[in-house]
């Protein structure tokens, strides 16, 4: 019920923003686009709605003593930047060294998704990712990079199609110049 309640409420800001914009949320192109616009942004929030902490915590194993780098690389994922409410996209790495525990590998690209579908900017969610898999996991280190466009940069402001932005973080054994290193050699193969 709730979920159909905040749908609704949605669409009819939307049709108001329509109508702001100068057009006729009647005109029979328009009709359904309040509610379908609504139903975009509640699927491209749907991260408020989930905890990315239990997702990785629904699959911990005992690590059963491997302590080398896992790397989950090239994970896609679409977010909204919150001063623009445009989409920025990209591909987000990510690594930790297992200390006592790891996780199921699928629940890293959900952890990813979860924080991509809120509203965003770059480096809060570098830093999200990083400091959940540090809590949930308590490996011997996390390194998160991201690489992204953002259509705000591209549609309008400084019009640059090309740009793309790179944001990083890291902790415990990747603060070693030598592991970071690794982890991006291995990343650009």
């Amino acid at each position: 019920m709730m979920e159909t309640q905040t749908r609704d409420a949605l669409a009819a800001h939307y049709e108001d923003i329509i109508r702001l914009l100068g057009e006729d949320p009647g005109r029979e192109g328009l009709l359904k686009t309040p509610g379908r616009v609504a139903g975009s942004m509640r699927f491209l929030t749907g991260g408020y709605d989930e905890n990315p902490e239990e997702a990785l915590a629904s699959a911990m194993f005992r690590e059963e003593g491997y302590k080398q780098m896992v790397i989950v690389k090239d994970i896609d994922f679409f977010s909204l930047c919150e001063h623009h409410l445009l989409p920025f996209f990209g591909r987000a790495h990510v690594a930790y060294i297992p200390n006592k525990y790891i996780t199921g590998l699928s629940k890293i690209p959900r952890v990813v998704d979860i924080f991509a579908r809120r509203l965003q900017i770059q480096e809060r969610m570098t830093l999200q990712i990083k400091d959940c898999i540090q809590k949930t996991l308590n490996p011997l280190g996390v390194m998160v990079v991201i690489e992204a466009q953002h259509m705000c940069m591209q549609m309008r402001g400084v019009s640059k199609q090309n740009a793309l932005t790179t944001t990083s973080d890291f902790t415990g054994f990747f603060q070693q110049a030598k592991t970071r290193a690794e982890f991006m050699d291995l990343i650009r193969k």
